[in-house]
Parts: C-alpha cells; structure tokens; sequence
C-alpha cells in the first residue's frame, strides 16, 4: 500500500488484492484494487464525529463547488398533481442542503431547457437570501411540455462551464421517457457532457425509462435510483446533495501501466456498484491509460483489474501492471500529481495449491458482477417472453445474492421470484409483479456488497 497527502487534497491509499501464482502457461491476472480517501472531514456530506473540515478550505468550508438541479416540468408530472410539488419540495430542500458560497442554478426541463434561478446564463453564490429567492421561483414551476433530457445536460454543462471552481455536479431528475429527442441526441450530449461534470440522476413513479436513467448516472459518473412514491423525494434530494457537498476532489484517474506484451482484458468499479470503465480509457503516455473515477470525498472504493501477461517458466516473476490515482493539474500547464500507487505481480510456479487458489476479494466481485449481469439478462427475458430463461437468470441470481450475503438485493429479487431454495438458485417466476417492484430491482442490479470479513 501507497499513499500521498498535499494540503488541498485527501489522502489517498491504494490496496492490491490478488492471487500472484500463475500454473506453468498460465496468462490471466486478476486484482481487486481498493482506493481509499480520508482527511476530508466527512463521509457523504455528514461530518465524521470528532472530526474537522479539512484545514485548506477555511473553518465550516468545503472546496468550491458548483451544482445545478435540473427538474423535470413536462405535462406528466401533473399525474397525479402531487408528483410537481414533491419534486419542487424535493429541489427546494437539496438547496437547503447547499453549502454555503456554492455556485447553483435551477433548471426547468421540458422539450426544451430553461435556467428558471437566478436566470441569464449565470449561477448563483448560495446564501440565506439566494436559497430563498431560488425557492420562491421553485414555486412558480408548473407541468406542461414534452421531454428532452439532452437539453437539460446541455444546459447545466453551460451553466457549470462559467464557474471556476473544483467540484461540478448535476442532479437530474425526470417522471418521463425522453420522448422529444432521438436517442443519438441524448447520447451526444452525455458524449459532450462526460468528464466535464458529474451527475446523480433519478426517476420518479414508474413511466421512465431504467436504461435511460442508469445510462445518464453511468456516463457522468454519478448515481441512479428510482423513488417509487414522491413523497419520498425529498429525503433523497437532501441525501443526494449532502453527498455532493460531501467531495472533496474531482477528477480523478485510475491510471494503468502496464510492461510490453501486457494485454488489458477489462477495468470495472466493482463497490460501491458495478461500472465497466474498460471502454473509457484516454492514453497517458507509452503503454499507460487513465479510466475516470469522478469526484471523491471520504469513502472507499473497489476496481477489479484484469491483464493477461506473456507465457513465462516457473520460478519466474514479472509485474503486470501498476497502478496510480491521478490528480490532474487544474492548470492544464503542470505535470499531474500521482496520488497513491499499488503492483499488480505475476509469480509462475508448479505448486498447485498455490496457482488453483482463488483470491477471496477476486471470488466474491466476480460473483458480484455475474450478479448484476444475470438480474438484467433475467428481466429482458421476463419482458420478452421467455419465461424458462428468465427462471434460470433470476434463479442465478438469488443463488449469488444468497451466497455473498447481498441482503438488499436479495430482498428485491423476492419480490419478482418465489424463492424455493437459494443455495441451489431454484426459483419460480412471480405471476404478478408490481412495476415498481421490477423497475427497482433493475435499477439497483449494480450496488455490490464488500467482502465480507
């Protein structure tokens, strides 16, 4: 384990998990890194107990952040009508939550997007008087108009881009499809939108789209949820944005390098939730990438990182790769601070034991990515008929769920299969299931379980 502390960043650690031994011809090494953050002060936006914000940014301050709320305002969310005021009580209690000299806008989406606070293509500076001028407009938001959520990130990425300030975040939340727009425009603006900010997105009820809310928070590194009834959007909204003012650092690297005739099968955040970054790799240099990790606060987080290495004798040793977390300069103009570090080894020898054994922490995110894997392919068949393939995923699926101790997960899959026995994965398909029942299981298919100790 490395680490590296500066003044105006938590530090950083870096854990490799992972079985060294290779058999003779044995090529794949598997690893589960695990970074951690601490030093800034709080843990999703709630101060740790006996602890004080971090000394660079002053007395009660956080770094300088910018966020906007993007509400959607088309003509559904007036069914029922308590849907628009809990999402207007919903956006007003996150901007209690703002910290205060934060950067905020508000944005009303329709088919089109409209900065309803403060207005004119600026942003707010949080205070007692702006938080309850922008809740004063929060009031004057009525339901009508199509959905075009391409226009919303557009929006908030132009409104976010005027602040010089460390931490960008969006919170989207939407009722709808995003039926006023062609899928190709949706996905240029997360294209346009990536790296640039982060974002948590949320649907409310049960008539959005689940690969469209997931594919939102997976493109700007945020979160994705459903809330079912809401009444229950305020308390996520204060949640959502107490994390938010929680991050202490924003873009940060994993950065990869690895030795010639090094071969890189996949990198996947494996905890909190299962996120494929593999696809996602900018080049840093001769045989190096960087996979994008977002903004951090104090918590910790899992990668599984999988090379293959060039065939090699027993008794011979290699590294396989190495791991940094990389802080970009802000500047653009200097070289990037490398945070904390971790190897990756590959060790060849002829005892079984040692090459067969599979590492507990490999074993389980395995298993946990197989988990998230078998929900989503059970639900697209239940959806398209086949019913004997959906009984086998889902089947699947209880029995991981059962084995690594993922009690939430398993508690929703009980709402979509009888469950006969979950050691053996045998299951029969409920004949009714409530849509938001199915919708919640779907969206939270990628939350992970640690290792349990």
């Amino acid at each position: 384990m490395a680490n590296f502390s500066k003044s105006n960043v938590p530090q950083f650690s870096v854990e490799v998990y992972q079985n060294a031994y290779l058999p003779e011809g044995g090529r794949e090494v598997n690893a589960i890194v695990t970074v951690t953050s601490t030093g800034g002060g709080t843990t999703g936006g709630i101060p740790l107990a006996g602890s004080a914000p971090a000394p660079a940014h002053g007395p009660g301050r956080g770094p300088e952040a910018a966020v906007v709320l993007m509400v959607d305002c088309s003509g559904s969310m007036d069914y029922p009508p308590t849907k628009m005021r809990n999402a207007r009580d919903a956006t007003a209690a996150a901007i209690d939550a703002l910290r205060e000299g934060t950067r905020f806008a508000v944005v009303a989406g329709t088919h089109v997007a409209k900065d309803v606070y403060p207005g004119n293509g600026r942003l707010a500076v949080a205070d007692q008087q702006t938080k309850a001028q922008a809740k004063e407009a929060l009031r004057k938001l009525s339901a009508g108009g199509g959905t075009a959520i391409g226009t919303w990130l557009r929006l908030a990425d132009r409104l976010l881009g005027t602040a010089e300030v460390g931490i960008r975040h969006g919170i989207l939340l939407t009722d709808g499809r995003n039926e006023h727009e062609a899928p190709e425009d949706l996905r240029a603006a997360l294209d346009s939108c990536a790296g640039r900010f982060t974002c948590d997105a949320r649907g409310v009820g049960t008539d959005w789209e689940v690969k469209e809310v997931t594919a939102i928070a997976a493109a700007l590194l945020g979160t994705a949820d459903i809330v079912a009834d809401p009444a229950g959007l305020a308390e996520d909204f204060t949640r959502m944005m107490e994390n938010a003012m929680g991050k202490e650092v924003a873009d940060v690297a994993l950065r990869l390098w690895t030795p010639v005739g090094v071969e890189i099968r996949f990198v996947k955040q494996v905890a909190p939730t299962v996120a494929d970054l593999t696809g996602r790799r900018t080049e840093a240099g001769p045989r190096a990438g960087d996979y994008p990790t977002g903004s951090w606060g104090d918590e910790s987080r899992d990668y599984h990182v999988c090379v293959l290495v060039p065939e090699a004798g027993i008794g011979q040793e290699m590294l396989a790769a190495r791991v940094s977390l990389i802080l970009p300069d802000p500047s653009g103009a200097g070289a990037p601070q490398t945070l904390s570090q971790g190897l990756v080894r590959a060790v060849w020898t002829d005892d079984m034991v040692a090459s067969t054994s599979i590492n507990p922490q490999v074993a389980h995110y395995t298993g946990q990515a197989e988990l998230a894997q078998v929900i989503q392919q059970g639900l697209d068949a239940r959806k398209s008929g086949d019913f004997d393939g959906a009984t086998a995923k889902l089947g699947r699926a209880v029995q991981l769920a059962s084995a690594s101790g993922n009690q939430d997960t398993a508690k929703l899959l009980s709402k979509v299969v009888d469950v006969v026995d979950a050691a053996t994965g045998t299951v029969r398909l409920k004949a009714k299931v409530a849509e938001a029942d199915e919708m919640t299981l779907e969206t939270r298919s990628t939350k992970t379980v640690r290792v349990k100790k």
